[in-house]
């Protein structure tokens, strides 16, 4: 099942090939870049691995439904890589998971790697510690798993039979706590080498944020560009601040559809040698596990050539777009236009963000001029002025042609911003993932909501 980031979720043949080629185009040529570029990783330092067990369904047939992710769980023989025991892998909880991967991370001093899908999950379980600390670090010095876990009995016996008290690893870490949570993430783990996580994308504030707070000082490297429906490219350049992805025909075959002809009712794809260093392009891709010429609606820019194969850089998927009068306002243009907003206002720092078309919102807003919803959690600030909201609709004017004309003509009304309270963005992905069975492992937090009981949910958690 894809994750429905952008739209209704889809059901895809997953195959031994298609998993098999991620593998070796994909793991095996990262791993060999990663420690090419950083090569203190290319030691017998344990992992800690944010991952938690994905629900599948059984068609009628019995086969299996769930999303497409790599389980630790069923590879007993790489489960020695990570702080986290065996059992802990298959809790169905994520909040009780997530306790016992901070949990058996805390008690290992010398962690060398954090991995996850996706900087998101990263930067969650980083909030979790701060709220849970204390608790944690009681478990350490006691010797215990917290009660408060909903474990079965035999997970808890296993579990607690490997924790041992820790009154000295406890203190350490009462210590590093108390001094303040930025840069945390090296006082807790000296010989911390990397954060292995996708932070392109949909991914990227949460990827600015942990460098910026709980990560200060420690390098990411995000490896892959995937979907659901395969491996699409890999990041060769890992120490370039910029995420440029080189894509690998061997995983799946990709034609091009320039971004001027998106509109057209017969469009015509390029192949890979017919590209343009510069230009930008829809991703049409066929796979070995039945998908042919299939849009997955991805815009890449290609950005150089690496053995005459593109290199692209993630831009923007189609179904996130803004779109109240044709003005067609990109995640990309919206995020730059946003940052630069939060930067005029005085001790914030940005979250998280969701938007909506005002279409969508119905009477609950008030009302009739076509507009943007934009809803905000920031740290540093609890309520926004009228001037201060006014700054977005600015920026979003000089950084969009298009989109001031319209203001300009009062054909489209200003942005409307709505700050939400802390943690409401948390509990948003919580209830899209229920309603999807999207695994927490492939949730990615929608930029334009599209169902108004989303908008809704927002709306009532609003407090400025």
């Amino acid at each position: 099942m894809t994750s429905g980031t952008s739209g209704s979720s889809a059901m895809l043949l997953s195959t031994k090939d298609t998993n098999t080629e991620f593998f070796l185009q994909g793991v095996a040529v990262c791993l060999d870049a990663m420690q090419r570029a950083f090569p203190a990783t290319n030691n017998l330092q344990r992992t800690t691995k944010f991952f938690y067990t994905p629900t599948f369904r059984q068609s009628e047939n019995g086969i299996p439904i769930g999303p497409n992710s790599f389980t630790p769980a069923s590879y007993h023989h790489m489960l020695n890589l990570y702080t986290t025991p065996a059992p802990a892998f298959n809790v169905p909880s994520e909040k009780d998971a997530l306790y016992l991967h901070l949990l058996f991370a805390l008690k290992d001093p010398c962690v060398g790697a954090l991995e996850s899908n996706f900087a998101s999950t990263v930067f969650y379980a980083f909030t979790a510690l701060q709220d849970r600390w204390q608790e944690l670090v009681r478990d350490i010095e006691e010797g215990k798993v917290s009660s408060d876990l909903a474990l079965e009995p035999k997970v808890r016996t296993s579990l607690e039979a490997l924790v041992k008290p820790d009154p000295k690893r406890a203190a350490q870490l009462r210590a590093h706590f108390q001094e303040g949570f930025r840069g945390i993430a090296r006082r807790l783990w000296p010989h911390l080498n990397l954060v292995l996580a996708v932070d392109s994308g949909s991914n990227q504030i949460y990827g600015e944020m942990l460098r910026e707070n709980y990560c200060q000082g420690v390098p990411f490297y995000s490896p892959f560009y995937a979907a659901t429906e395969g491996l699409i490219g890999v990041n060769l350049w890992p120490q370039k601040p910029s995420r440029h992805y080189l894509l690998c025909p061997c995983s799946m075959f990709c034609e091009f559809l320039p971004e001027s002809s998106l509109e057209d009712e017969s469009p015509q794809t390029l192949l890979m040698e017919e590209v343009t260093e510069g230009h930008n392009y829809e991703l049409v891709i066929t796979n070995a596990s039945g998908l042919y010429r299939y849009r997955i609606g991805d815009i890449v820019k290609v950005v150089g050539f690496h053995n005459r194969c593109p290199i692209v850089e993630f831009l923007y998927r189609r179904g996130q777009m803004l779109n109240v009068r044709g003005e067609k306002v990109s995640e990309t243009l919206f995020l730059g236009a946003l940052k630069k907003a939060v930067a005029q206002w005085p001790g914030a720092q940005l979250v998280d963000y969701s938007c909506a078309e005002s279409g969508i919102m119905g009477d609950s807003i008030g009302g009739s001029d076509p507009h943007y919803q934009v809803f905000i959690e920031l740290k540093g600030v609890r309520k926004l002025s009228e001037e201060q909201r006014y700054k977005l609709d600015i920026c979003l004017q000089q950084d969009s042609a298009v989109y001031k004309s319209f203001r300009v003509k009062g054909s489209i009304g200003s942005v409307r911003v709505q700050l939400v309270a802390e943690g409401a963005f948390r509990e948003l992905s919580k209830k899209m993932m229920d309603f999807s069975n999207t695994s927490p492992n492939t949730f990615k937090m929608q930029r334009v909501l599209r169902k108004k009981e989303y908008a809704d949910f927002l709306l009532g958690k609003t407090v400025s």
